[in-house]
Order: structure tokens, then C-alpha cells, then sequence
């Protein structure tokens, strides 16, 4: 019997996804627990396990196909032996994901989030579904020398071809398809980046130079204008970070703190890294600490708000946002009030690296009570965070820097760093939110508190 292998629901927030890779063609023998494809999420890239065994009788949506429905049809199974149904025979493999029919996903699972976005889940249930016609194609004309040109310059590629062309710098209309009906695929752009027989030729010469702007004339630009496609992270942000600002009641509350003693203490703790080979811990790495020791004290912070109940978490989980080329992704510190601090930078070394890389697993960056987001690194002095809903805070970090400040009434300079915290005002109010951040000022300017 025919079974219908459907687009996972990755994340709670997951409504398409992007087919990355198939790791078998049509034909191959598929066992349960085999990896069968990967799939780009509003997080990372995630490897997609078979359920059944059969045989795989028909992929309905192509490698690179961006816009897939969660439970769209993606390929068939059948059993040895067994013809692959003609409804199924009658959905080409090149069938357009974007317009595959969207299904509810079955599974129920908790909110989870993010810097503006949500946090992976579980996989959806199998369920049939049906896939819309496919966008029509150029008859593909067999032989090596075909070209994915259609009359009018228009172009068949995938959009994995596409981007990767764009980043090596060729020309496809120079390259032959492989593809269903002469469609370029991946494949098709590496080997021409190998071969290097599809590099753009050189840019005819003007005709003329052209004419002095005058003097008074406005600049104008000249570069051509891009269309770049959204991936699935920026969507998810963009909703996510629009319902935060719509829906949940900000309140912004900044303290500044004083760090020279957290600066020294921070060159005592790596000096005696540095000779015991362990790895050396950052002030971003104290702040997370420092923060989970302020939500220890203050667990009404530690929180979220549903229409219900307040939902009081039972451990310090704390989400970092981590810039990816992709977009804000947020690994998740569990129990960093437990920690000591070559823990918790270890853990966020690791963390960083695999985020950037696309390689978190769910529980990684699903969850979490508390966000802290770091410009400080990048010279901002001063900003305020939007909250990453379900939580009921987040912590704007900013540049530590040299200030003239009053002390005992005479002026010296010290090294400031300024914080401000985003609450969600159904949680916590102005008071509660003023002595949580009043509690945090206090372990960073005396950081041996920390280790009591």
C-alpha cells in the first residue's frame, strides 16, 4: 500500500520549510530510521528519518524547493514490487512546493521562543495531501549541450541552483540541465563551476566615456536593484517580532553598572585558564550568569503569561541571541544558575558555533525563560530589545565604556556598560522589574557574589 511522506512540522512556529537535500532517489530501498532528506527550518537544517520501509516510488518535491507547505506531499512510498499509484504518477517531481496544499498539523506542542521567533518541535503525523499542478516547464531536449534558457530569457533553475550560481558568479544560461523536463539543478552548477565553462563573458566596452556630472547634480546609484527571497528564519522573526510589539505590553527599565571590578576579576579567571589549558570566559558569559543568579532570586521574572495562569518555569533556561547569516537564532544555557562560569562559556562556544553552522538540535533552542541579546560587541552604547514571546523578558546589553561618573563627590572615570531590560507588563511590573535588574547590578559589580 501507498503511503504519502508529508513535510514535518519541525517547530511549533513551522509553517513551510525549505527541502534542502534528498539523500535517496526513486527506486532506492528505504528502511525505518534511514535518513531520507534534509529539511531547512526557521532554525536550522534538520535530517528527516523514515517512518516505513518500502521502496521509494516517486519524489514529489525537488531538492532546493523553498515554500513547502507543512504536510505538503514530498514523496511516495510503495512496497517492492508495487506500482506507484497514478494519482501519485500524475505529480511530477518538479512540482512547484510553493503551491503544495497546507494541512494542519496533528501534533500538539508547547510554545517555545526566540528572538522574535519560535523554537522547534516535534514532527507532524502522516496525512494525505494533495499538491497542486505544476508550474510548466520547458520539454527538456535531451544531450549535454541543452541549455535552461526558455524563450523570453527566462531561466528553469531550482533556487538552491540559483543562489549557489549566484555565489560562484555564473552564468546559467550557460549551463545545461539535468533536471526534470532540462531544469538546473545543484549538480548541474557545480560541475560548470569545476569545469569553469560557465563564467559570464566580459562586459562590453561604452561606446563612449560618458559626460561630466555637473558639480550641483544629485548622486545617483547605479547598481542594479536585487530581489532577495526571504528564508525561513527572517520569516519566522518578522511575524514573531511584529505580534511582540502588537500584542504584549512593553515596559523599558535601564540600569548602568559599574564593570571594572567584573573586568578584573574577568583577567584573573582567564589567566589561570590560560595556564590550565581551559577555555577563557567572556563578559557576555558572566552576564548570563549573573542573570540566572537575578531570575534565582527574583522567579517571578523567570515567567510567562497566558490568559489562564502565570506560568512560573521550575529551572533557569536561558536563551543568547547569536547572529547567523541566516538570522537570529537563540541557543538555549539550561540550569545557568547552576553553572560555573568555564561551563557556561564552554556551553556557549559550542552553542554559537553550532547555530551558525545551522546544526542545533530542537531542545538546543526550544524553550527557554529569559533572552539576553549582546550589541555591545559591536559598539552600541545603549538599545532596547523586543521581548521573545512566550517570555516575559529580555536583556539589552550594551557597550562597556569608559565614563566620567561621581564618587564621593569627586569625578573619576570608570568603565559603564548600561542594561535595559524589556518586560511584558501582565508579568512584571515597574517594582519587579527594578529589583531584578537592581539584583543583577549587584553580582556584575561584585562578582565574587557570584561564586557564594
Amino acid at each position: 500500500m501507498a503511503i504519502d511522506i508529508l513535510m514535518p512540522a519541525l517547530s511549533p512556529t513551522m509553517t513551510e520549510g525549505k527541502l534542502a537535500k534528498w539523500h535517496v532517489k526513486e527506486g532506492d530501498k528505504i528502511t525505518s530510521g534511514m535518513v531520507i532528506c534534509e529539511i531547512e527550518t526557521d532554525k536550522a537544517t534538520m535530517e528527516v528519518e523514515a517512518v516505513d520501509e518500502g521502496v521509494m516510488g516517486r519524489i514529489v518535491v525537488p531538492e532546493g524547493a523553498e515554500g513547502v507547505k507543512v504536510n505538503a506531499v514530498i514523496a511516495v512510498l510503495v512496497e517492492e514490487g508495487e506500482a506507484v499509484p497514478a494519482a501519485a504518477a500524475a505529480k511530477p517531481a518538479a512540482a512547484s512546493a510553493a503551491t503544495a496544499a497546507p494541512k494542519t498539523t496533528a501534533a500538539s506542542l508547547p510554545p517555545s521562543p526566540l528572538v522574535g521567533e519560535g523554537r522547534g518541535g516535534g514532527a507532524a503525523p502522516p496525512a494525505s495531501t494533495s499538491v497542486a499542478p505544476p508550474t510548466p516547464t520547458l520539454p527538456h531536449k535531451g544531450g549535454g549541450g541543452s541549455s535552461a534558457s526558455a524563450p523570453g530569457g527566462r531561466i528553469f533553475a531550482s533556487p538552491l541552483a540559483k543562489r549557489v550560481a549566484a555565489e560562484a558568479g555564473v552564468d546559467l544560461a550557460k549551463i545545461a540541465g539535468s533536471g526534470p523536463h532540462g531544469r538546473v539543478v545543484r549538480a548541474d552548477v557545480d560541475k560548470a563551476v569545476a569545469a569553469g565553462t560557465a563564467k559570464p563573458g566580459p562586459a562590453a566596452a561604452p561606446a563612449s566615456a560618458p559626460a561630466p556630472r555637473p558639480a550641483s547634480a544629485p548622486v545617483v546609484v547605479t547598481g542594479e536593484t536585487t530581489k532577495v527571497p526571504h528564508n525561513s528564519i527572517r520569516k519566522v522573526v518578522a511575524r514573531r517580532l511584529t505580534e511582540s510589539k502588537q500584542t504584549v505590553p512593553h515596559i523599558y527599565l535601564t540600569v548602568d553598572v559599574e564593570l571594572d571590578s567584573l573586568l578584573a576579576a574577568r583577567t584573573a579567571i582567564n589567566a589561570r585558564a590560560e595556564k590550565t589549558k581551559a577555555g577563557k570566559v567572556s563578559v557576555n558569559d558572566m552576564v548570563i550568569k549573573a542573570s540566572a543568579l537575578a531570575l534565582r532570586d527574583h522567579p517571578d521574572v523567570n515567567a510567562s503569561w497566558t490568559d489562564d495562569a502565570m506560568i512560573l518555569y521550575g529551572s533557569v533556561d536561558i536563551s543568547v541571541a547569536v547572529a547567523t547569516d541566516r538570522g537570529l537564532v537563540t541557543p538555549i544555557v539550561r540550569d545557568a544558575d547552576r553553572k560555573g562560569l568555564g561551563r557556561i562559556a564552554a556551553d556557549m562556544k559550542d552553542l554559537a558555533g553550532r547555530a551558525r553552522e545551522g546544526k542545533l538540535k530542537l531542545d538546543e533552542f526550544q524553550g527557554g525563560g529569559f533572552t539576553i541579546s549582546n550589541l555591545g560587541m559591536y559598539g552600541t552604547v545603549n538599545f532596547q530589545a523586543i521581548i521573545n514571546p512566550p517570555q516575559a523578558a529580555i536583556l539589552a546589553v550594551g557597550a562597556g565604556e569608559e565614563r566620567v561618573v561621581v564618587r564621593g563627590g569627586q569625578m573619576v572615570v570608570r568603565t559603564m556598560m548600561s542594561l535595559t531590560g524589556s518586560f511584558d507588563h501582565r508579568v512584571v511590573d515597574g517594582v519587579l522589574g527594578a529589583q531584578f535588574l537592581q539584583t543583577l547590578k549587584g553580582y556584575l559589580e561584585q562578582p565574587a557574589t557570584m561564586l557564594l
